[in-house]
């Protein structure tokens, strides 16, 4: 009969040197953590930034057996850096089996929220994160393929590069940047993008841009972050901020100019941060959760993670029953809107450190809801009256 699990909580900062190396020895040695997110350099980074951060050490028999690094917002818990975190889990050797709900009942979690887990747990549902495995022969092997079996999509992508070069000028692509000022530029494209979609701006709570700073000003041997640029002429026209660790790159914050969305220079800048980093020897590129179209052209392996939000009966699920409820009320109806519904609500949670600011983030996205719901209904009445 296993040993009875149990939890200490600690700072990042306090653990020792034994419980760092042990920390490294699982994520070199256990396949199933090799994302960026599970590295200790990420957990040491983000713990000293981002609000409400600490660490559970399991223990069976005194002995440590796993590590999770969270976050809490009053009783509720997410992983570390969330919601920008996109994979978490239980930090342990690959025999050791801690599950998803073991953590929120050691953690006392009134709400766990996970969008990413991997590992054991019975809660939530299954979603689809995509990469694209690089062949030992590189970059130009996998463009061949993909060109084989998708030709037109990317004859198209060869017609929007000469396209951009006749408008602007020579295509010019950096790889490894750390500069502060292309990453405010970023920031400033993605927080428009959040608010031209109606979604929650993560970045106007200000601990998020925070964390992206540390991380590329904190560059290790085995671990950074950076940014990927593409300039057309004198303009840029693409950033990308990613993360890696080892041989694996995770594309994290792309954005592009507008205006320029018929060149796709989001895609391009892409398929060439690929090419550069491919030639330096990272195999694995990870696009996050499956959605967006243009993926499915690119994509080669998937790998099935947990979503989940485990809830303890109280005040915590009350005002999350009533927020999502509120919502709901002015979105409109149907499972696909509530899962939406539960996502924002998550994002708004994890962002906002203080229930003062849950409740602003809440009432943005009603507002943002009554404007798409108002939208469709006119949209609607023109079709019907056509």
């Amino acid at each position: 009969m296993p040993d009875t699990l149990k939890v200490e909580i600690i700072r990042t900062e306090a653990l020792d040197a034994a419980g760092i190396a042990l920390w490294r020895e699982w994520t070199a040695t256990n396949p199933t953590l090799t994302s960026p997110y599970f590295r200790w350099d990420y957990a040491e980074i983000a713990g000293r930034v981002c609000p409400g951060a600490a660490l559970a050490v399991f223990r069976r028999d005194g002995r440590i057996v796993g590590f999770f690094p969270f976050q809490r917002r009053g009783r509720a818990v997410q992983p570390l850096g969330a919601p920008m975190n996109d994979y978490h889990g239980v930090i342990a050797s690959a025999e050791e089996v801690i599950t998803l709900e073991e953590v929120a009942r050691l953690l006392k979690a009134s709400r766990f929220s996970v969008a990413g887990w991997i590992g054991a747990g019975e809660a939530g549902c299954a979603r689809q994160t995509v990469q694209v495995v690089m062949p030992d022969s590189g970059y130009d092997a996998w463009y061949a393929e993909r060109r084989a079996t998708y030709g037109k999509y990317f004859k198209d992508k060869e017609r929007a590069r000469r396209s951009l070069e006749a408008e602007l000028g020579p295509i010019r692509v950096e790889r490894a940047l750390r500069d502060p000022d292309m990453l405010d530029r970023l920031i400033e494209l993605k927080a428009a993008q959040y608010r031209r979609s109606g979604l929650h701006d993560i970045f106007a709570c200000g601990w998020t841009r925070d964390l992206l700073q540390a991380l590329m000003a904190n560059p290790r041997a085995d671990f950074g972050a950076s940014m990927a640029a593409m300039h057309a002429g004198d303009k840029l026209v693409a950033v990308e901020f990613s993360l890696y660790a080892g041989r694996h790159y995770h594309f994290w914050f792309p954005v592009y100019e507008p205006a320029l969305a018929r060149c796709s220079p989001g895609i391009l800048l892409s398929m060439d941060t690929m090419r550069l980093a491919a030639a330096e020897g990272f195999r694995v590129f990870d696009f996050g959760f499956e959605g967006e179209t243009y993926k499915k052209y690119f994509v080669n392996a998937r790998q099935t993670v947990r979503e989940a939000i485990v809830v303890r009966p109280g005040p915590v699920q009350a005002l999350g029953d009533l927020t999502a409820a509120a919502l709901s009320r002015v979105g409109g109806k149907g499972e696909a809107l509530r899962t939406s519904l539960r996502r924002r609500w998550s994002t708004i949670e994890a962002c906002e450190p203080t229930a003062a600011g849950q409740v602003r983030g809440a009432a943005v996205a009603a507002r943002a809801l009554a404007r798409k719901a108002t939208a469709a209904k006119k949209t609607t009445a023109r079709v019907a009256h056509a």
